[in-house]
């Protein structure tokens, strides 16, 4: 029988039920700790897997596509850099699926080893004129292994900090996760700022750009330290211990992979949905831009370097700061009020960039990327309301990498082609505004579970609203949650 996996709207519906674990206040000084390392964990994996967007904008075309000039050699840089999106959704449906059984720590720590490993050998990788076309083939399977590895981490991040977090903070907690991903670019794009403040172009192109990616070795070292001092989350260890009484102690069932694709299809469309014009305007600014600023608009690289990273440091504020607004006002709202107001901004946004003013193309961005926070902050904490615990990793990671693979992966890509053929701005804020309208309709559709019980499985749900809809006695109570919980 199919699990309805929504719950009604509101704190005193959705906390109705829960167990005790859930009602507890977790230990201030935990979640501080906790917080601290997912943050950095998460800092240092999308700095690896960012900075390969910053070298596609201003490098990548010279070093591994020289025989195409202008935009066609940026296109093609970009192509690679849309490759590591496409192999994100198989690496969160891999960690998705191991991870919703052997619990969340084990599939984040495998992602960092492998994000790691595979920056590093980015920043090895010879040029096209040491190797020929095996320089672009060895620099596509190394971004290829990015993507895995960065697809399954966000879902493991955002689990581990959710599903420790109090109640009635669980947006503020889920929202530094998505810090992380803006303290990576900042890190990132200030390495490469400060090597371009350092050396001429000619040595930026023959070895400074390799700096950034030698640095990757770091994140295996801080995957070891989160396997040894990083403990499991208190709604998976619950759902491990029910599971086992229930079985006398044999291993833990789960739902498997193609019935939570069959059960849960519509939430995971609806996550990849909602984060489309999310994933698909950031990666226009802090990637595209760096590309259309020095291009089209004709600001050097380090003015635009510099743009993109105050405007995304103003994002260490929004973020959390709309993170926990969405825990007084829940989640849906202020998401879809994000969304109008970005589609509103898409033609304004290009209208000052298009001005050549610094300061002008600063206040497009800031503002672009304060919209994009009104989204990207309650996001973790909607995504993880959406599914039941035993579906959760899966359900989240995949809807929110299918989303990047569409949206994001393609987004610089495809604006490069825009303006390329229609000669103007005007073709990209009409496909921001496309975007919008996407996720608008995706989040509209999704029903709130704000403050949800974290703990409940797909049985539990499926037994509750069985129970309150008066279609479960006492008798039969277990045989349906035990029929539910193997099928």
């Amino acid at each position: 029988m199919q699990s309805a996996p929504n719950s009604p709207t509101g704190p005193d519906a959705t906390t109705s039920g829960m167990t005790t674990t859930e009602l507890e206040t977790p230990d201030e000084g935990k979640m501080t700790r906790l917080a601290a390392a997912s943050v950095i964990a998460t800092a240092l994996e999308w700095f690896d897997f960012l900075i390969y967007s910053t070298a596609s904008a201003l490098v990548f075309g010279h070093v591994f596509f020289p025989s195409l000039e202008g935009a066609l050699g940026t296109i093609a840089s970009f192509g690679t850099l849309a490759v590591g999106f496409i192999a994100r959704p198989v690496g969160g449906i891999i960690a998705g699926a191991l991870g919703d059984k052997f619990g969340r720590k084990g599939p984040l720590v495998a992602s960092m080893i492998v994000m790691g490993l595979a920056t590093t050998s980015i920043g090895l990788l010879p040029s096209h004129e040491t190797i020929g076309i095996w320089a672009p083939i060895l620099l596509v399977t190394a971004r290829l292994v990015q993507g895995l590895g960065v697809g399954a981490q966000w879902g493991g991040a955002t689990l581990l900090l959710t599903e420790h977090s109090p109640l009635k903070r669980r947006g503020f907690y889920g929202s530094l996760i998505q810090l992380g991903t803006v303290a990576g670019i900042i890190i990132g794009n200030a390495f490469f700022l400060c090597i371009l403040l350092f050396v001429d172009e000619g040595a930026f192109i023959e070895w400074g750009w390799r700096v950034p990616f030698l640095s990757g070795i770091l994140l295996v070292a801080v995957g070891i330290f989160v396997q040894m001092k990083i403990e499991e989350t208190p709604v998976f260890k619950s759902m491990q211990a029910k599971a086992e009484a229930a079985t006398a102690g044999t291993k833990m069932p789960r739902v498997s992979f193609l019935r939570a694709l069959r059960l849960y299809w519509k939430q995971i469309l609806q996550a990849a949905g909602a984060f489309f014009v999310v994933n698909g305007t950031f990666y226009i600014m802090i990637s595209g831009m760096l590309s259309y600023g020095t291009a089209n608009v004709g600001l050097s690289q380090t003015t635009m370097i510099m743009i993109v990273c105050l405007a995304v440091a103003t994002q260490i504020f929004t973020i959390p700061y709309f993170g926990a607004w969405s825990d007084r006002h829940g989640r849906r709202k202020i998401f879809l009020l994000g969304t109008v107001l970005m589609a509103v901004w898409a033609f304004p946004f290009f209208w000052l960039v298009d001005t050549g003013n610094p300061f002008l193309v600063a206040a497009a961005i800031i503002v672009g990327l304060t919209l994009h926070a009104m989204m990207f902050g309650p996001q973790a904490a909607l995504f993880a309301e959406m599914f039941p615990a035993d579906v959760r990793y899966f359900g989240a990671s995949l809807g929110y990498q299918l989303a990047s693979v569409f949206a994001g992966g393609l987004a610089p890509m495809i604006m490069v082609s825009l303006i390329e053929a229609t000669g103007t701005s005007a073709s990209v804020s009409l496909y921001i505004i496309a975007m919008a309208v996407i996720t608008f309709v995706a989040v509209y559709s999704i029903r709130e579970r704000f403050q949800a019980n974290l703990h409940e499985t797909a049985a539990d749900i499926e037994e509750r609203e069985l129970r309150e809809a008066g279609k479960l006695d006492a008798a039969s109570k277990s045989t349906t949650a035990e029929g539910a919980e193997h099928a």
